[in-house]
């Protein structure tokens, strides 16, 4: 079904918004968008869940998708676009592609079907909750198999990213802080004395985001060489 016949069978029965987000998200489902996706149709901390990842925040939306790194020329068909309530759209579309590897190419195309559901905010229109499950039943064992391997991989190296995105923040904020709190008056009243915050806290806090980039270069290795 293309874009044309869904939006022609769509039935909303929810506001206008709501509309408007459900014809958003099913094109960009249709054209496999990644940067360039409507990302004002997500709210800023919307949750979003798989069977091997989940992560809250629109812009991680933005990085490149599992099946454009995994698979050659991977197409999408949508089967359907409902409303199972007021707040949740449901649509059902199957994806379809060469697996990346000369192995798995053996199995033949690798065919999932997914089910997304979409909880949205009836006066915004924005997607809160974001959640998909996939059905491989009609592709090989051999291709099943190198679907939950590359998709395992791909959460794990994206689990990488957000962690040093947690590090580039708490960097940031610590930076701030120290601009604005890096020398205080001494709290007995004296105006002429002052002392320096305790840096205890902000050397944990390298030590934390000092492991985290080890593991992450770790991660990176493991799938340049497996």
């Amino acid at each position: 079904m293309d874009f044309g016949e869904l939006c022609n069978e769509f039935e909303c029965i929810s506001s206008p918004l709501v509309e408007s987000t459900a014809r958003q998200l099913v094109r960009d489902i249709l054209e496999l968008r990644e940067g360039n996706r409507a990302l004002g149709t997500f709210a800023v901390s919307v949750k979003y869940k798989d069977p091997t990842r989940s992560f809250t925040g629109r812009e991680k939306y933005k990085r490149q998708l599992w099946a454009t790194t995994a698979l050659d020329n991977p197409s999408v068909t949508v089967q359907e676009m409902v409303m199972l309530s007021t707040s949740v759209l449901s649509i059902k579309w199957t994806l379809r592609g060469k697996p990346k590897s000369i192995i798995a190419n053996i199995g033949g195309d690798l065919i999932v079907k997914v089910y997304s559901k979409f909880t949205l905010n009836q006066i915004s229109g924005q997607v809160i909750e974001h959640e998909e499950l996939w059905d491989l039943s009609a592709s090989s064992p051999v291709a099943r198999a190198f679907f939950w391997a590359s998709r395992r991989l791909y959460a794990t190296t994206e689990a990488g990213k957000d962690s040093l995105d947690l590090i580039n923040n708490l960097k940031s904020k610590i930076s701030t802080e120290q601009e604005n709190l890096g020398i205080y008056p001494d709290p007995s009243g004296d105006p002429t004395k002052f002392f320096q915050r305790d840096d205890g806290f902000q050397k944990d806090l390298y030590q934390i985001a000092l492991f985290l980039a080890v593991l992450y270069f770790v991660v990176q290795f493991l799938r340049t060489t497996l």
